[in-house]
């Protein structure tokens, strides 16, 4: 059991379970999927908040066993965060190299949390401290980096399958709401950095058709040369090209760590600043809440709150 702080009791240490993994067997994939479940000791009607790991160059971070700054946090603050193992994972490469839809495994990662969604009274009976505490009815998504992109499929962007040409939608409509963490952009001509040809399938979506409500949260040091030249602005794509209700929260001094939200002390973390994670935990949360119960006024509180304050974090615009 570990513990983190609230947003309301700022010190007061909350408690929150984690259990892992959790396995649920899916036919067909080439490894059963495993997840991560935290969630707070106490509480009822717990909202649901799944969170899809990016890629990096770290062996555990890309998989279950990464986040916890996040999660830990999120689940202090009143939420069940779901964590899968997807595919691309350094974790499984020695066995899913083979496996069709390898190396970018792009529509099971959206796929996984379909599984997650159909399976979350399974995932209940296997964490006893979550019986009857679950509101299934409740349920966001959190991505960074290619996790990003994975969420972006799931609110309801298109995509046209590079292998194939054909537009492929994903939108899992039991999500309410969701938070990109320093996403993939737009394909097209500014899609034009040395990765790009390696990824086709980060510039082949369509972000007019993302209508679900969302945070997009970029930093404005982060600069994604390998995919383009277009400068930190690009991670800003899912705000800018999608249509409303969206809001975007631009970090200040924030590289694609945002902080170091991957994992506690992660030497690729090359912004690291724990202020700035337990801020964005903060922030992102009052988002989710303030979507998930209409009326809650946690995220215009917030925003009110980082546009007033001395030396903010960032800044908030939305549409």
């Amino acid at each position: 059991m570990s513990t983190s702080t609230t947003a309301d009791a700022p010190g007061t240490p909350v408690p929150v379970l984690s259990l892992s993994p959790v396995v649920l067997p899916v036919p067909g994939r080439p490894v059963d999927l495993h997840v991560r479940v935290s969630a707070p000791v106490t509480g009822t009607g717990l909202p649901v908040l799944l969170l899809s790991h990016g890629h990096g160059p770290s062996h555990h971070l890309s998989s279950l066993n990464g986040y916890a700054p996040l999660a830990n946090s999120w689940a202090a603050q009143g939420f069940v965060v779901v964590q899968p193992t997807h595919l691309t994972s350094r974790t499984l490469a020695s066995q899913v190299a083979d496996a069709p839809g390898a190396p970018d495994f792009w529509r099971s990662r959206a796929e996984d949390m379909t599984h997650v969604l159909d399976r979350l009274q399974t995932i209940e009976d296997a964490v006893p401290q979550l019986a009857g505490r679950i509101d299934p009815t409740k349920v966001a998504l959190a991505g960074h980096s290619l996790g990003g992109f994975t969420a972006a499929l799931l609110l309801g962007a298109g995509l046209t399958d590079p292998d194939t040409g054909n537009p492929v939608h994903l939108r899992e409509p039991r999500i309410k709401a969701g938070v990109l963490l320093a996403p993939p952009g737009r394909g097209g001509d500014v899609f034009n950095g040395p990765m790009a040809q390696q990824w086709p399938v980060i510039g082949a979506v369509d972000f007019s058709t993302m209508a679900a409500p969302a945070l997009v949260v970029t930093g404005d040091k982060d600069d994604p040369r390998h995919f383009t030249d277009m400068g930190p602005d690009w991670h800003a794509d899912p705000y800018t090209l999608a249509p409303g209700p969206k809001s975007l929260l631009t970090l200040f001094d924030a590289e694609h760590g945002l902080g170091g939200i991957a994992g506690y002390d992660a030497a690729e973390t090359t912004d690291e600043n724990p202020e700035r994670v337990a801020a964005l935990a903060r922030l992102t949360a009052a988002y989710l809440r303030s979507r998930l119960h209409p009326g809650d006024t946690a995220w215009q509180t917030a925003c009110e709150a980082l546009a007033t304050g001395p030396d903010p974090v960032g800044r908030v615009v939305s549409k």
